[in-house]
């Protein structure tokens, strides 16, 4: 049975939620699969870190995982270790290094560093963190390539649902021109909110209270978040290299109760809407708020729910849906890029 040991750098919501998709999938990866995935190190700003090159005891970190207590990472450790993160990556014994930590979408850093110092040292990367993807996907693809590893990455936009996979796989042969969508759940949630009356204030607090806005929503409300996925999307879809700021988003903030109430009296919707394609001038993208009218497709999109459509040479409109995205949503992503990094090892 081939052991596969993995590093992950960031233990928050995603992560916690793939060491417990781990280790309720065990069974099957073995069976399905022929691998035993095995966690050997974790570390993190908060928690503390962890190594154990045996594998860290699953029975004690799921304790940890589901204690009241705030979580300390030090009692699973073996190998006492001292150093930064770098250290950490260039130490831990592991094949895989999994990283989760919080996005930059100015720079991607630093965990790009981090993705960096793990290709040069030989260990497959998975990353559900945009930034990286945006600012580093040819550089890491590189680096990790002469090593005869992968960097993957699919929980980077629209959290597990296969979208960069499936241009590796099923849509191959297939020429991309272009995609549209709804990219950003959270101001999914809030225009829909606005809509049922409330001010884009009083929306944000309840998606603060579910957990869906950050304690500061600006990079939701204002587009960022969006921006970034168009710019992972084009450069690594579409073969362009652009940043969040060549995006250059319109969020809602401008929306008001005026503008929402306009829209009902026509039978239209607000939405935040990304697009990235080719057109006759070149290549064009934007992240802005847009009437939608019932007959499209982003019309009946709400909650937290996200979508994209894809404009093939050969398949005009390719919808993928995802509804009710969560951490551990997100962390199937990073289980199918897993699987993918195996399924490579045998081929």
């Amino acid at each position: 049975m081939k052991t596969m040991d993995l590093a992950l750098l960031g233990f928050g919501n995603v992560g916690k939620a793939f060491a417990r998709l781990l280790a309720a999938k065990t069974q099957e990866l073995q069976e399905e699969y022929g691998f035993l995935p095995r966690i050997t190190a974790i570390a993190t700003k908060k928690h503390g870190i962890c190594i154990d090159p045996d594998g860290l005891d699953e029975k004690a970190l799921l304790h940890l995982l589901d204690g009241s207590k705030p979580m300390d990472l030090s009692v699973l450790d073996r190998m006492d270790f001292e150093g930064d993160t770098f250290e950490f990556i260039r130490q831990v014994p592991a094949h895989i290094l999994v990283e989760t930590t919080p996005v930059n979408p100015h720079s991607g850093l630093p965990a790009l560093d981090y993705l960096r110092a793990g290709a040069r040292r030989g260990l497959h990367l998975i990353t559900a963190n945009k930034g990286p993807v945006v600012y580093g996907f040819r550089e890491l693809t590189e680096l990790t390539s002469q090593h005869n590893r992968l960097f993957r990455f699919e929980s980077a936009v629209m959290d597990g649902a296969p979208i960069f996979s499936l241009f590796r796989g099923p849509l191959a042969g297939a020429k991309l021109h272009g995609f549209y969508g709804i990219l950003n759940s959270c101001t999914n949630l809030l225009l829909e909110r606005m809509r049922n009356g409330e001010t884009l204030e009083e929306a944000i607090a309840y998606g603060a209270s579910i957990g869906i806005t950050e304690t500061d929503p600006s990079n939701d409300v204002d587009g960022w978040d969006a921006a970034i996925k168009v710019a992972a999307l084009s450069n690594v879809l579409l073969g362009q290299s652009l940043t969040p700021m060549d995006v250059k988003p319109t969020g809602i903030r401008g929306i008001t109760p005026e503008m929402i109430a306009s829209a009902e009296a026509q039978g239209k919707r607000w939405k935040l809407v990304c697009q990235g394609g080719w057109k006759e001038d070149g290549y064009k993208v934007g992240v802005k708020p847009e009437m939608v009218s019932p007959g499209s497709p982003l019309y009946t999109v709400d909650g937290t729910s996200s979508f994209v459509s894809f404009e093939l040479d050969v398949l005009p409109g390719l919808g993928i849906l995802e509804s009710d995205p969560s951490p551990k949503t997100t962390a199937f992503g990073l289980l199918a890029d897993l699987i993918d990094i195996v399924k490579s090892e045998t081929r």
